[in-house]
């Protein structure tokens, strides 16, 4: 039966089975072959468990101690970090972007964090670049060469 998985029963991929748990698909798609934990086609892989809350559907085990969904290494760079001032696409509005900072995610926000209260300005990290609203290129190339990076203003 398609959906019984671990003694518990559910109807149908997608409902909650006797036993408690969430499995991914609603059954909708007959031609799609899906592998889950046995490795034969058609089999559930189960998304939620009321014992454990939410699961992986990679590595199966609760999402607080996932370990696919680690921070990925920082992107190989040049090891120089550019700062410019920005307008385009922004109807007008001046941003200083920061890229190219090797640093891993948490980190990365960190600074983006520390830059902001610095400069006294709002500001968000996108894709591993940081934008901080206004021009703040002098102020921001003077903390990340006291903090030991490789700084270029790059742009006009």
């Amino acid at each position: 039966m398609r959906g019984a998985v671990e003694s518990g029963c559910a109807s149908r991929p997608g409902n909650l089975g006797v036993r408690g748990f969430i499995y991914r698909g609603d059954g909708a798609d007959p031609g799609r072959m899906e592998v889950g934990v046995t490795g034969k086609k058609d089999d559930a892989v189960r998304v939620y468990s009321t014992e454990r809350g939410l699961v992986c559907p990679v590595c199966r085990l609760p999402v607080g101690k996932c370990r696919c969904r680690k921070e990925a290494p920082p992107p190989q760079g040049d090891g120089v970090v550019r700062v410019r001032r920005e307008t385009k696409g922004r109807g007008g509005k001046t941003v200083t972007t920061v890229e190219g900072v090797p640093l891993p995610g948490d980190a990365l926000r960190g600074l983006a964090s520390e830059l902001k209260r610095s400069c006294g300005t709002g500001g968000t990290l996108k894709d591993g670049v940081i934008e901080l609203q206004g021009d703040h290129r002098e102020s921001v190339v003077a903390e990340l060469s006291g903090r030991g990076f490789t700084v270029k203003r790059a742009g006009g």
